[in-house]
C-alpha cells in the first residue's frame, strides 16, 4: 500500500519544467473564490468542446446508446451542459488536492456519514460504490473528513503526475492501493476500513461479463464488488458528491448498505449493480464523465464497434 508521496530528484529533470510550471499556475487558482473558478472551468469545457472533436463524437455517442429517445434537442443541451461541468471539473482536483481541511468544511455539506460509523463499529469493512461523477476528488477529500479511508487507484504513467496524485490523495486517505491489488484491498476491509470501488468503466472483455447499462443490452462490466465484499466481509454503500447548481459547494451522501449483497449470483449483483449506476448517474447527468468510451468492449472481438 502507498502511504507516502516519494518526492525524488529526477522529478527535478528539465524535461518536467514545463508541466511543473503549469501546476504551479493551477495551484495559484485554488486561491480564487469557488465562483470564479466554475467560471473559468465552464469556460474551458467550452473551448474544449469546439476543439476536442474526439471526445465531443464520444459523449454524443454515449447520450445516443444509452438514452436513444431523448429528443436531440436535449441531447444537444446536455452535451454542451457536460463539456462545461468537465471543464470545471479541473478545479474540483485542484481544490480537492491543495484547499485547507478548513476551507474544505466551509464548501461542503455530508449525508449519511452514519451508514460508514454503523457498519465500522459492526466490525465490517466499508465499500463506497461510486461512479465517476465529476467531483468525485473532492468527494474522497470530503469524506476523509469524518473516516479517512483507502484509496483504489491507477498509478499515472508520468512520474511528476502520479507524485502530485498520490500527494493530494494522502490529504484524504490512509492509504493509496493498486486497482489490481485484490490481496490488500481484502486485507483492508477485514481491518475493517474503508476502501472506494467504482465498476462503471469498461475494464476489457477479460473480467467482464455483458449485461444492460441503461438502453446498451451489452455493456462490459466488471464483478469484483461481489469477490470484494464476500473475501472482505464487508458492506456495500452506494456513494455519490455533486457540485451545487449555484457552484457555491459540494454535497456528499453515502446510501445505506445493500441488503443481501453478495447474493448468491455473481451476474446477478452486477446487473443489481448497472441498475445502481444508473440511479446514481440519475442524480445529475450533468456531472458525469461521458467523455468515457464506456461501450468500447464488445462482446467478440468480431463484433462491431459502437463508436465508429
Amino acid at each position: 500500500m502507498v502511504d507516502k508521496a516519494q518526492f525524488s530528484s529526477h522529478l527535478l529533470h528539465p524535461k518536467h519544467w514545463p508541466l511543473w510550471f503549469g501546476v504551479a499556475l493551477m495551484k495559484l487558482t485554488q486561491l480564487l473564490p469557488l465562483r470564479w473558478q466554475m467560471t473559468l472551468g465552464k469556460g474551458l469545457g467550452r473551448l474544449v468542446l469546439k476543439l476536442a472533436a474526439s471526445r465531443r463524437h464520444t459523449a454524443e455517442r454515449n447520450f445516443q446508446l444509452c438514452f436513444p429517445d431523448m429528443p436531440a434537442a436535449e441531447r444537444e443541451a446536455l452535451l454542451k451542459r457536460n463539456f462545461e461541468e468537465t471543464g470545471k471539473a479541473l478545479f474540483d482536483t485542484i481544490n480537492a488536492w491543495w484547499w485547507s481541511d478548513e476551507k474544505v468544511q466551509q464548501h461542503m455539506t455530508i449525508k449519511g456519514d452514519e451508514h460508514v460509523r454503523n457498519t465500522l463499529d459492526n466490525g465490517q469493512g466499508v465499500i463506497l460504490f461510486a461512479v465517476h461523477c465529476l467531483p468525485l476528488e473532492m468527494g474522497a477529500r470530503m469524506f476523509g473528513q469524518f473516516q479517512p479511508g483507502i484509496g483504489v487507484y491507477r498509478p499515472h504513467n508520468n512520474p511528476v503526475m502520479e507524485y502530485l496524485q498520490v500527494k493530494g490523495r494522502l490529504r484524504s486517505n490512509k492509504g493509496l492501493v493498486p486497482k489490481r491489488d485484490l490481496r490488500k484491498m481484502v486485507k483492508s476491509l477485514r481491518n475493517p476500513d474503508v476502501i472506494w470501488y467504482t465498476a462503471d468503466q469498461d475494464f476489457g472483455r477479460s473480467s467482464a461479463v455483458f449485461i444492460p447499462l441503461y438502453a446498451v443490452p451489452d455493456a462490459a462490466t466488471i464483478t469484483g464488488a461481489t469477490t470484494l465484499a464476500k473475501l472482505g466481509r464487508a458492506k456495500v454503500l452506494p456513494f455519490f458528491v455533486e457540485r451545487n447548481d449555484d457552484d457555491t459547494g459540494y454535497n456528499m451522501e453515502i446510501l445505506a448498505p445493500l441488503d443481501n449483497f453478495p447474493g448468491e449470483n455473481e451476474l446477478e449483483d452486477a446487473i443489481r449493480g448497472n441498475k445502481i449506476i444508473e440511479q446514481l448517474i440519475d442524480r445529475n447527468r450533468n456531472q458525469y464523465m461521458w467523455l468515457h468510451r464506456r461501450f468500447k468492449t464488445r462482446p467478440t472481438k468480431e463484433t462491431p464497434s459502437l463508436y465508429k
